[in-house]
């Protein structure tokens, strides 16, 4: 009888210590809350004071430059097919700046991602501070970078490209680290069984295994450079997106030239997304399943 109410009175205090712990932790989220909520009613109001013209007085004006942009564009409809032409040569430009920088990104990413696997790294004490610089590198933005260039390089699309590397480097290099995580060290462990150099190991051993998964990642980086080259644009980065501000800083009378750039780059990320998903389930599923077909 001792036992039964010794364990019942276990089971009590245990209940009333897990009922009090929920107490807690339902008041520390409410707390929470609350400041989070103070937070963005505070940032909002300081927002609102340093905004042109106040967000509330704005906020009636937000259709205005869409529906005067579209209605220029049904007015000068015959005119469209000549807009997209004047403006496909800036298009290829940027996607060229896309490309460029992706492909640079990739390989500098793919380096120092094998640098800073633990378990791949041939210097154990470098994974830390190389994890430091992709993590500077992912933290600044791509148009911080770019002002920075344009100020010492000039404007055009050099400064763009260099930018945007930076940035894929520092995230193709995350990524690419968390895949070779993933792969086996038999491959590895074999080569090295026969006296291969650390390279020989990464590239024999390594990169077989997980080169899918870094082809699908460049591709996904690739679709998310050619939106970041055409947002440089508007610094002077060169690109459709100069363009695109030019046509938006004349006001009256360029909308329809605006919304032809629209139109392109809409296309263009469409045309783009379909393409690397195809590639990517191609390289994920392989070319034998029947949804893929390229």
């Amino acid at each position: 009888m001792a036992d039964k109410t010794e364990t019942g009175g276990n089971a009590t205090t245990d209940g009333g210590a897990y009922l009090e712990h929920i107490k807690k932790k339902r008041l520390m989220n409410f707390i929470m809350m609350v400041v989070f909520l103070a937070l963005l009613v505070s940032g909002f109001y300081t927002a609102d004071k340093r905004n042109a013209g106040g967000f509330w007085d704005g906020l009636s004006h937000i259709f205005d430059f869409p529906a005067a942009m579209f209605s220029e564009a049904f007015e000068r409809a015959p005119l469209m097919p000549g807009y997209l032409i004047k403006y496909f040569p800036s298009l290829i430009e940027t996607i060229n700046i896309a490309a460029a920088s992706t492909l640079i990104g990739g390989l500098l990413g793919l380096a120092m991602s094998l640098l800073v696997t633990r378990g791949f790294a041939p210097v154990p004490w470098l994974v830390n501070p190389l994890r430091r610089v992709l993590d500077i590198l992912r933290a600044i933005p791509e148009i911080v970078i770019a002002l920075v260039l344009i100020f010492m390089l000039g404007g055009g699309p050099v400064p763009a490209m260099i930018a945007i590397a930076l940035h894929s480097v520092g995230a193709l290099g995350k990524l690419f680290s968390e895949v070779n995580e993933n792969a086996s060290l038999k491959p590895v462990e074999g080569l090295a069984s026969v006296g291969a150099g650390w390279t020989q190991r990464m590239v024999l051993g390594v990169i077989p295994q997980v080169a899918p998964n870094y082809l699908s990642y460049a591709l996904l980086r690739f679709e998310i450079n050619i939106r970041a080259s055409a947002i440089l644009g508007f610094v002077g980065a060169g690109g459709i997106g100069y363009d695109l501000r030019n046509t938006m800083s004349w006001g009256i009378g360029k909308y329809d030239e605006a919304a032809a750039i629209f139109i392109l780059l809409f296309l263009t990320i469409v045309v783009v997304d379909q393409l690397s998903g195809l590639l990517r389930n191609r390289l994920t599923h392989g070319a034998a399943n029947p949804q893929v077909i390229l």
